[in-house]
């Protein structure tokens, strides 16, 4: 490991809890052998093990190049909120990124175009999008079958770690930045500030105490966005990988997320004394990155969206956590499941747990009517 006589660039503080299997692979895509164009000492990496029943093995730490610091809460708070506070105060770099969730895999540039990235303006605001592994929203694709052995053959099958980039090839954008780089987004699992503005922030809000944090995620994006003078900084071309772990918000099945969605805003509202509003506040914005080959379709893909206009964040992650009675529908047919979802601008649909990719219809009955249509084409002699 590198010195801790030298000053880091850039601090990193990664919270895991109860993430074996996870935790090392997330912690080798921020070492030194797979961060590009950053140099072991220009950074460091604070992993605060949020009161694991089975505490995290230092061990694992010293087999990684670069500079790991692990710091243990024993009486550990469900919500991640003190543990970030607590790597906060370790931190030591001018620019400081938090992980709310140990379990996201990160692109080989994440580093270094945050650094940069946060040095473009006095009140940057570095943003990477999230996905998940796999083919679907990780609470549908549980559902069909997937777990952490197909997770783990998705990974071999690009030869990770080899190329990082390639996990955009076996990911799907999550609910939050589902429109991608170019469209309005949620929140951030990996969020890079200037230390000034964690000062005035007063680290994140540890009100939100709920197990997994809640709304703390996006609160803590949505109040760096309000300082005056941020600008939001896009991280081009990279991203954060949600392994599946069984986590509380990305691998709870949709009525368990709804339940704790209701719970969650009402905290927030009591919290912060206003209602809650998905759209974040207007800032300027800025891009830096590159394009690696991997990555193109997914950009494509965002530069589009505007054009579809079916999952526009005012009418997807916001509507989503707004969901009424009448607003989702599912049912068993020819024995395949199918069901629609109001995303505000429309009715998505999903035969089987998978979303069936730009379909969007004007009424939960068009869409029941094509669901049916499409199982009768595809699978006309099964049984009723």
């Amino acid at each position: 490991m590198p010195s801790l006589s030298s000053k880091p660039d850039i601090s990193v503080v990664v919270i895991v809890y109860n993430m074996a299997r996870e935790a090392p692979r997330t912690l080798f895509s921020l070492s030194a052998d797979y961060q590009q164009h950053i140099a072991a000492e220009d950074y460091e990496i604070i992993v605060v093990d949020n009161g694991s029943t089975v505490p995290l093995d230092p061990a694992i730490l010293d087999q990684l190049d670069g500079n790991f610091r692990l710091i243990r809460i024993d009486d550990a708070s469900p919500s991640p909120a003190q543990a970030i506070n607590r790597g906060l105060r370790a931190a030591r770099g001018d620019v400081i990124g938090v992980m709310i969730d140990g379990a996201r895999l990160v692109t080989p540039g994440l580093l270094n175009f945050a650094r940069h990235g946060a040095r473009l303006y006095d009140r940057a605001v570095v943003a990477s999008l999230g996905y998940y592994l796999g083919f679907d929203m990780q609470r549908w694709s549980v559902q069909a079958g997937y777990n952490a052995e197909r997770e783990d053959a998705l990974l071999a099958g690009i030869d990770w770690p080899q190329d990082g980039y390639r996990l955009f090839e076996i990911a799907t954008p999550d609910g939050s930045a589902i429109d991608g780089w170019l469209q309005p987004f949620g929140e951030s699992n990996a969020l890079f500030l200037p230390r000034s503005s964690w000062d005035l922030l007063g680290g994140v809000e540890e009100r939100f105490d709920a197990a997994g944090g809640g709304l703390l995620n996006l609160d803590m994006l949505r109040r760096a966005l309000e300082l005056p003078g941020s600008v939001l900084v896009t991280l081009l071309g990279e991203g954060s990988f949600h392994q599946l772990h069984g986590g509380i918000a990305t691998n709870a099945d949709l009525d368990t997320f709804q339940r704790r969605i209701d719970q969650w805003i009402k905290q927030y509202e009591e919290i912060r004394g206003v209602a809650w509003n998905a759209a974040l506040p207007a800032a300027a914005r800025a891009y830096i990155g590159t394009l690696p080959r991997p990555v193109l379709a997914a950009l494509v893909r965002s530069a589009m969206d505007r054009c579809l206009g079916h999952l526009a964040l005012s009418g997807c992650w916001g509507k989503e956590t707004q969901l009424a009675s009448g607003d989702f529908w599912s049912d068993s047919y020819r024995g395949h499941t199918i069901a629609t979802l109001n995303h505000g601008s429309g009715w998505l649909v999903y035969v089987d747990h998978v979303m069936q990719h730009n379909k969007l219809f004007a009424s939960a009955e068009a869409a029941v009517a094509w669901l049916r249509r499409q199982i009768d084409t595809t699978n006309p002699h099964a049984a009723h």
